[in-house]
């Protein structure tokens, strides 16, 4: 009777009608089945979950593609190789879920919150998160690319080896966010704030820094080849051998900026901006540059 009852809640669970579907969820959870394991690799694709408290619920391995989550409480919830995709997740609250190696492709996150979140090697690939919170997150190596991110809050990040080529994070809050040997090549984060992160070997090939805040950063052994460095804050920067091969500098404030063993070739950069610098020893400097 109980195994009975159980598979119907989690048939009523999966249905496209709310009011359904969220008093099976209140149901599940009255009984403990909500976060016993319970749901284990259940089915819940389509699912109509909107507003549902789902907060600490053990959805490991379950299927939500394409399920309606806007505004449900996941916070605290297990979702470790949970397929999200295409769900919308508008305005949920996942703070301090785990969704290692989740499947959030297409994925709509728009003003989620997911600060503290565990994200390690999850996809979320073409995903939207603009204006979400990921403040704290975890996302060593998760797959980022083509992703939306405007606005998006991620400070304290730990962003090593994600990948993250051509996303769009244009004014987006990176502060002291670890982005080590991260992939952002053509990544747009114009406007970006990156104070104090530290992308040590990330790779920013033909990235769009415009007017982006980097100051204090550590970007040494970067890859900056053909960035657009236009009218960024570059105080304090840690740019000691990097390769800033056709970068474009115009505009660009280098005060204190470590250029040392550092790659200029071809790059758009004055005299009085090197002059700016607190050291370019040994750097490599462009042809119209080298008279100082």
């Amino acid at each position: 009777m109980i195994s009975q009852e159980m598979d119907e809640l989690i048939t009523q669970m999966r249905s496209t009608d709310n009011n359904t579907a969220v008093q099976a969820v209140n149901k599940l959870r009255d009984n403990n089945w909500l976060t016993d394991g319970s749901l284990y690799k259940v089915d819940l694709s389509g699912a109509n979950l909107s507003k549902a408290d789902l907060s600490g619920a053990s959805l490991c391995k379950v299927n939500l593609i394409g399920a309606d989550l806007r505004d449900a409480n996941m916070s605290g919830a297990d979702l470790r190789r949970a397929i999200l995709r295409k769900a919308n997740l508008r305005g949920a609250n996942l703070e301090a879920a785990d969704l290692y190696v989740a499947d959030l492709e297409g994925a709509d996150l728009t003003e989620a919150n997911l600060e503290e979140a565990e994200l390690r090697h999850a996809d979320f690939s073409g995903a939207r998160l603009n204006d979400a919170s990921l403040k704290n997150v975890i996302m060593v190596k998760a797959n980022l690319s083509q992703a939306e991110l405007n606005n998006a809050d991620l400070q304290y990040a730990n962003l090593a080896s994600v990948a993250l080529p051509a996303a769009n994070l244009k004014g987006a809050n990176l502060k002291a966010a670890c982005l080590q040997v991260a992939n952002l090549m053509g990544a747009c984060l114009k406007e970006a704030i990156l104070e104090d992160a530290f992308l040590g070997l990330a790779d920013l090939e033909d990235a769009d820094l415009t007017e982006a805040n980097l100051k204090g950063a550590k970007l040494d052994m970067a890859n900056l080849t053909n960035a657009n460095l236009m009218n960024a804050n570059l105080r304090g920067v840690d740019l000691n051998n990097s390769n800033l091969t056709g970068a474009d500098l115009n505009g660009a404030c280098l005060i204190d900026v470590n250029l040392d063993h550092a790659d200029l070739t071809g790059a758009k950069i004055t005299t009085d901006q090197l002059n700016q610098a607190a050291s370019f020893e040994d750097a490599i400097l462009p042809d119209r540059a080298k008279g100082k």
